[in-house]
């Protein structure tokens, strides 16, 4: 008689989530997804609003390309392929001074570097590209950080002992030295243009600036646009429904409206979870796609004791103000890149930075005839949007307002006559954010990327795996598809599945070995 499958249960359709879920159902598991709202992908979803489709937090996809994560995601889940459309430039980064630096993708950003910075600025990107190809080609062997046990210590030295005897890792030999400095040491002669930009793309890649990120994750976070950035037909959302859709054909089960509101317990190993609308789900394993503060709610005095540790509020990392715009096409220049940063002045956050990306003129799923969606979105801090909303409603609507006049003051910059062209102007707080992708105090972009020791271990407990932009390998969706790759993989390895073996695209690519946790 063949046993029956491991139950898993994975709380949360995000983008991490969704893939662990997808490869493991592939893998023979008996997958169930639970999703508090009506489609997929969180922070990195799209939602419908009088008749536009908008980007709620994450606007920027990459990792497609031949033997990159959402490759390998693809191979390992079983997915066909991806709607994407590659673009270049990936954006357009509109400085202080009023001068605009384009991000190309191919060879054209040489060029572009020394016309906006000068000659000098060739050691830093020299510096930079050698340290994320290094870093990226490590990132896709998954490996086990921090290790958590002395199989997962083993495995690590061995692929670091691989990853080492690389030709990336010998072209730069000072990464270790690198491990423990900010990107900043690679910045003290440059000129203040190149800081400023370094600092704004930082900010949006790696939740902090030059002082403060880490070398090593900085370069990578830097590196984005070269790796190449896609537009989703349908918007970013069309990763995780199409990820949704892979964990259906795969066996699994994906089912909405259903909010979990309690991981249960049994001397100390989860063995169901319980859902606002009555549900009780009877799980072996337990992979919470969500934010510490989250998981500590939905197990309360059970949590294990890091959770437990948690302060009220996290203590670093940013919230995000949000506008959605929809405006007459007609506003937009011809040839205009889809993403924009504007920094307008320092520190940065708080609306002196604003991020800015289009719906494509092609999909014409994303807004009415003859109009665009547009997301503006800038870096704030929490406690102020809490405190007041709880206490002081006018101050509260009168802060947002300012917030909102600020954004789009910035995204004239780019779109000249917005305000003018706009049929509809939606702003979204902290508390906005909090309410509809569920995450405690709107906290989004998990923690700035400020050490190598920042990243949580994904095993929170026997049975209990955190999955998202809290472990290794941090933010954007690329990142945390290769953390749901890296759990699905240690899971198999627990439970004694098989997974399905994607083909590399190059020398040094992902290997899911299912025999190590």
């Amino acid at each position: 008689m063949r046993p029956e499958p491991c139950r898993v249960v994975v709380i949360g359709a995000g983008v991490g989530g969704l893939t662990a879920a997808a490869v493991l159902a592939r893998a023979g598991l008996d997958v169930t997804v639970l999703e508090a709202h009506v489609y997929a992908g969180g922070c990195a979803g799209t939602f419908y609003h009088q008749g536009y489709r908008f980007e709620a937090g994450a606007t920027l996809a990459g990792g497609f390309y031949p033997g990159g994560p959402m490759d390998l995601v693809a191979r390992a889940a079983g997915v066909a392929g991806w709607p994407a459309h590659a673009t270049d430039p990936a954006m357009a980064v509109h400085l202080p001074d009023g001068a605009t630096v384009t991000r190309w993708t191919g060879d054209r950003r040489h060029d572009e570097h020394r016309r906006a910075f000068g000659k000098a600025c060739e050691t830093f990107w020299r510096w930079q590209e050698d340290t994320a190809d290094a870093l990226w080609d490590l990132a896709l062997r998954l490996p086990s950080w921090p290790p958590q046990t002395p199989v997962q210590a083993a495995r690590l030295v061995k692929t670091g002992a691989q990853w080492l005897a690389g030709d990336l890792s010998r072209a730069y030999p000072r990464l270790a030295a690198d491990a423990l400095r900010p990107v900043a040491a690679h910045l003290r002669h440059a000129p203040a243009n190149l800081r400023q930009f370094v600092d704004g793309q930082l900010l949006i890649a790696a939740q902090a600036t030059s002082e403060r990120a880490n070398a090593l994750y900085g370069a990578s976070a830097l590196d984005l646009p070269r790796r190449g950035v896609v537009h989703l037909e349908g918007g970013m959302g069309a990763i995780a429904s199409t990820l949704a859709a892979a964990v259906v054909a795969n066996g699994g089960r994906v089912l909405f409206r259903q909010e979990a509101t309690a991981i249960v317990t049994v001397m100390g190993r989860p063995v169901a979870v319980r859902t606002r609308r009555g549900g009780n789900f009877p799980a072996d394993l337990v992979i919470a796609n969500l934010p510490p503060w989250n998981i500590a709610a939905l197990m309360g005095d059970q949590a294990p004791r890091s959770l437990r540790r948690l302060p009220l509020r996290p203590r670093d990392g940013w919230g995000a103000f949000m506008v959605y715009a929809g405006f007459d096409a007609a506003a937009v220049p011809e040839d205009l890149p889809l993403h924009h940063q504007v920094i307008l002045a320092e520190p940065m956050g708080e609306g002196n930075t604003a991020f800015l990306s289009l719906s494509p003129d092609w999909d014409s799923s994303r807004a009415p005839a003859g109009q665009r969606a547009l997301t503006i979105s800038t870096h704030t801090s929490l406690d102020r949007w809490w405190d007041l909303g709880g206490h002081d409603s006018d101050a509260y609507a009168a802060r947002r307002q300012a917030y909102t006049d600020r954004l789009l003051d910035a995204a004239e910059r780019v779109l000249p006559g917005l305000r003018e062209a706009a049929h509809l102007i939606l702003p979204g707080s902290p508390r906005t954010f909090q309410r509809f992708t569920r995450r405690r105090w709107g906290w989004v972009g998990g923690f700035p990327q400020t050490s190598l020791f920042r990243a949580w271990p994904p095993q929170l407990g026997p049975g209990l795996w955190m999955v998202g932009d809290s472990i290794f390998p941090g933010q954007s969706t690329a990142a945390v598809a290769l953390g749901g790759l890296r759990i699905a993989s240690a899971i198999a390895g627990q439970v004694g599945a098989s997974l399905k073996q994607p083909t590399p695209g190059k020398p040094g690519a992902l290997t899911l070995d299912a025999r190590l946790p």
